[in-house]
């Protein structure tokens, strides 16, 4: 009897544990989404006005980039062949605006929370990013999407998503609610009730 308690135990456990994996629908859209990330030097005033001015200089060019692909994979290769001339992009505003901070750019796999953008809610994981380091970087940051483009103009998220090839229940996933909903479910007490 006490081997059944036991292994009942254990049985329960793995199915709790497997509920808060993410499902394949929810894996792939880690994997269709390139992200924006923009990080200040300081969190002083300046630096933060800095920091917007620095995305609005590299977001025309970003949107050049990200138009010309068809899925995630082609976006992060054509801004990786653009980090150069974001960096200088980003360099000549600061210098533009009497700041010679360095700036680093990079195509990497970032952890980001759970964010919302417009009608969006991105669940939290890891995804493709560029990064955009202004000096120190450890200023508040500014982030956003650029594959599918949804922070360089794009004018319908639902639209741009469904164009670079997003299904149904990703849509669903991403528009549905401003907060993804998990339902924790039992698999053996389904099954005898």
């Amino acid at each position: 009897m006490r081997y059944l308690v036991i292994f009942t135990s254990l049985v329960l456990a793995v199915c709790l544990l497997c509920s808060f994996m993410p499902t394949k629908n929810d894996m792939k859209i880690y994997d269709d989404i390139v992200r924006l990330h923009i990080i200040a030097a300081s969190d002083s005033e300046e630096d933060q006005r800095l920091k917007e001015g620095v995305r609005d200089a590299v977001l025309p060019l970003l949107a050049d980039a990200s138009n010309q692909a068809k899925n995630a994979k082609e976006a992060e290769l054509f801004l990786s062949a653009t980090l150069d001339a974001v960096r200088e992009t980003a360099e000549n505003y600061l210098l533009s605006n009497g700041c010679e901070y360095p700036v680093s750019v990079t195509v990497s796999r970032e952890v980001y929370p759970e964010r919302t953008f417009k009608n969006i809610t991105l669940p939290a994981g890891e995804y493709t990013s560029l990064r955009i380091m202004i000096g120190e970087a450890v200023g508040r940051n500014w982030w956003g999407v650029l594959f599918p483009q949804l922070c360089t103009g794009a004018a319908s998220a639902e639209k741009e998503l469904k164009k670079t090839g997003f299904t149904s229940d990703q849509i669903k996933i991403l528009t549905e609610s401003e907060s993804p909903k998990y339902k924790i479910k039992f698999k053996i007490l389904e099954i005898f009730s």
